[in-house]
């Protein structure tokens, strides 16, 4: 077979031409991917990756943090004045006090001296940190003269009481 110096010289063109198209179709593949529905996960591994372990920790739960009794709330729902002792015409008010975060079910019951259930009442809360939340009774014609108690429970848990006095 004869080489001659035509034909050698077309091959190193051959093989460039070969491998620029080669290149060239690799690229465009390349740019399709990229448009293409795999698109999404390279976006996703874009946004800074959260491996489990660092995960927030979960809120803490609701806690009692105090009971205050007083014959007046302010906005915050919290006394105004703490007392324990009242006069028979008081409105009386139980500022309870919560710290945590979540849904809750806050629960008083107001009993008389002989074990007598005075008013009982509920509300659900969900706070996000400390919160307080008011109760009241009354009684138009007059607390009877006596020793009185509130009882609070937290999502039907005692959660603690207070005693008072009507003189």
């Amino acid at each position: 077979m004869k080489i001659t110096a035509n034909k050698i010289s077309k091959t190193p063109y051959l093989i460039a031409f070969a491998l620029a198209a080669t290149l060239s179709l690799a690229a465009c593949g390349k740019k399709e991917d990229a448009a293409g529905p795999t698109a999404a996960p390279a976006a996703t591994a874009a946004q800074p990756a959260t491996p489990p372990a660092a995960a927030p920790a979960p809120a803490p739960a609701v806690s009692l943090v105090s009971i205050d009794l007083g014959s007046a709330v302010g906005a915050d729902q919290k006394v105004t004045t703490a007392t324990t002792t009242f006069t028979p015409k008081d409105s009386i008010y139980a500022a309870v006090s919560t710290s945590g975060s979540g849904n809750a079910t806050i629960a008083v019951k107001w009993t008389y001296q002989d074990g007598q259930t005075v008013k009982e009442d509920s509300k659900t809360i969900a706070p996000i940190g400390p919160a307080t939340t008011s109760f009241e009774i009354s009684k138009p014609d007059g607390w009877p003269a006596g020793n009185y108690k509130v009882d609070v429970t937290l999502n039907g848990q005692p959660a603690g009481t207070k005693d008072f006095s009507v003189k």
